[in-house]
């Protein structure tokens, strides 16, 4: 293992990261390929100039850096960890994904899912923004994430809190995920809006089973 001499003094470039991805995404990424890729994705969007900001996935295949540090299995080559990291990123929603089908190949993009990245795919589809290559859409199967169990709290209950965050982020760990979204769901279905309920419920079923409730 190569080591790390540390920081150096001075003046240093940081590239900001949504304090979401900490909150949320961390704990979810189990797959180190499709973690450094979404790090990769925030750097190097951030360190480009104008808008819409993009990587094309020729770009990324050929990014030394980031493929040298992608793990491989077996007869896996770099290339096929890096597209299985974008499978999973686009899948997960982190990332977005546009193909341009012109002159019998298609060019893939690959925007972060910001507020940014939806509005320039959305002008694509419409006409309004052309990227580097024109030509016909071809909408990408895209599997968007199930809501997180801050996502469920934020559309369910309120603002969160860092108390609040904390005890969700224990949460997760410890239960299902469909044992967190049946839980809020019974609680919106009784008017009883609050962390304490659901989590009752939830203590419930690991001590005695999930049962009809």
């Amino acid at each position: 293992m190569k080591t790390f001499t540390g920081f150096p003094e001075g003046r240093l470039n940081y590239t900001p990261v949504p304090d979401l991805f900490f909150a949320d995404l961390l704990s979810e990424i189990d797959d180190l390929a499709e973690l450094k890729l979404t790090i990769y994705m925030f750097w190097a969007l951030y360190h480009q100039k104008g808008s819409p900001r993009y990587l094309v996935m020729s770009e990324l295949e050929s990014e030394g850096p980031l493929l040298s540090g992608l793990p491989t299995l077996g007869d896996e080559t770099r290339l096929d960890a890096l597209h299985q990291a974008v499978t999973r990123a686009v899948t997960r929603g982190t990332i977005l994904q546009l193909d341009i089908n012109a002159n019998d190949s298609v060019l893939t993009y690959l925007f972060l899912n910001t507020p940014q990245g939806r509005a320039a795919i959305r002008e694509v589809k419409e006409g309004t923004l052309v990227l580097e290559t024109e030509g016909r859409v071809v909408e990408p199967h895209i599997q968007h994430a199930k809501p997180s169990i801050f996502t469920l709290y934020e559309e369910n209950i309120g603002l969160l809190t860092p108390l609040i965050s904390e005890q969700l982020l224990e949460a997760s760990k410890t239960y299902p995920d469909n044992w967190i979204r049946e839980a809020f769901q019974i609680a919106v279905e009784r008017n009883v809006r609050n962390w304490r309920y659901i989590e009752a419920i939830l203590k419930r079923w690991s001590i005695s089973g999930r049962k009809q409730e």
